[in-house]
């Protein structure tokens, strides 16, 4: 199934019907995803690699022949070199952190003058924690090494290496102390997302909806949401954490703009809630949409005439029998519709104000 429709199908809302959990709005304060980086060289190039007189390379270089026991006399040994290319190397680990032996993809990227990284091999390259914080920047988190793969034979100086680092060290940032905050996903900020989704987390843990009695969680801000563990969940606030993170909320409570997010990239996309589509008729390349006012009831003299070329939407003026957004997409999913001429088609509706939301292309 098509990543736009398979991603609707969790986050879309329709009608009372369609809830979301408390985690698929908020993260946990500081497990967010975090990039270590690192440099690197990348051995067996076929002539395309850094040159010989560029110090940055040969240096390092020089100094892997010393602890391979084959030292060099002079750095103008290496100077015809070309075999060789200093590169960045940087791993995302995800928002949910990793341990050590977790094994994650690598970007490559070059430094000097070499002209492709095509059939290279990544040497060990150790990488390190993006910032100061609270992982010391200078010990290693993580060992990159492996084949490299050109993600772009245009720009044959990127590539990566598929679950090229290993993680040598756990990098887990958990909540610690007596409390902590939820942060609310950028594109759900609001001083009404805040408290419907505290509201909720008071109501579902105390088994109340008395919003004057004793709470768990409070509105720092329009982004924040701070947490108080009871006294009785913090020797193991695991359980408490996922329990509170696991209720359901639903997408009217926040009291948001409606709003359709689409990442052009990942082909994912988010609606902040329920999106309705004005009359309309659409044609693009092979696919017709038509909104039909009202439904044509079949015949026998007037039969419906099944068409692979176009998809009917029913709708009227009327807010509450326009067009879902669901029903668009699954028309555009029947018609095997590309992501970017899903795109394309959203792009045309909003321009026409048709779209009865406001359009983000990331």
């Amino acid at each position: 199934m098509n990543k736009l429709l398979a991603v609707l199908c969790s986050l879309l809302l329709v009608g009372n019907t369609c809830a979301d959990t408390i985690k698929d709005l908020v993260r946990i304060e500081g497990t967010q995803e975090n990039t270590l980086f690192g440099l690197g060289l990348v051995f067996g190039l076929n002539g395309t690699g850094d040159s010989g007189d560029e110090l940055a390379t040969v240096r390092p270089l020089a100094q892997v022949l010393i602890n391979s026991g084959n030292a060099v006399a002079t750095l103008e040994e290496l100077e015809n070199s070309k075999s060789v290319a200093l590169v960045m190397v940087k791993c995302t680990v995800p928002s949910g952190g990793a341990v050590t032996g977790d094994m994650l993809d690598v970007k490559v990227s070059t430094i000097g003058s070499a002209k492709s990284l095509a059939g290279g091999e990544l040497f060990l390259a150790p990488l390190r924690y993006e910032v100061r914080g609270p992982i010391e920047q200078d010990v290693p988190m993580a060992m990159a090494s492996g084949t490299i793969t050109l993600t772009n034979t245009d720009v044959p100086t990127n590539a990566k290496v598929a679950r090229g680092a290993k993680m040598i060290k756990d990098l887990m940032l958990r909540p610690t102390g007596s409390s902590f905050n939820l942060v609310v996903n950028q594109h759900f900020a609001g001083h009404s997302s805040t408290s419907a989704i505290a509201n909720r987390i008071n109501q579902e843990w105390f088994g109340t909806p008395d919003l004057f009695g004793p709470v768990v969680a409070s509105v720092v801000n329009d982004r924040l949401v701070r947490i108080d563990i009871p006294s009785d969940q913090r020797t193991n606030p695991s359980a408490f954490i996922a329990e509170i993170l696991g209720y359901q909320i639903n997408q009217r409570e926040l009291g948001l703009p409606a709003k359709i997010i689409v990442n052009r990239d990942s082909g994912i996309i988010l609606v902040t809630a329920d999106v309705r589509i004005g009359p309309v008729a659409i044609t693009h390349k092979n696919l017709s949409i038509t909104t039909i006012l009202p439904e044509p009831i079949a015949t026998p003299e007037q039969p419906r005439v099944r068409q692979q070329e176009w998809a009917g939407l029913a709708t009227d003026q009327r807010q509450s029998e326009m067009a879902r957004f669901e029903d668009l997409l699954a028309a555009m999913e029947r018609l095997d519709v590309s992501v970017e001429d899903q795109i394309e088609i959203l792009q045309s509706l909003h321009k026409t104000g048709r779209l009865q939301a406001q359009l983000i292309i990331e």
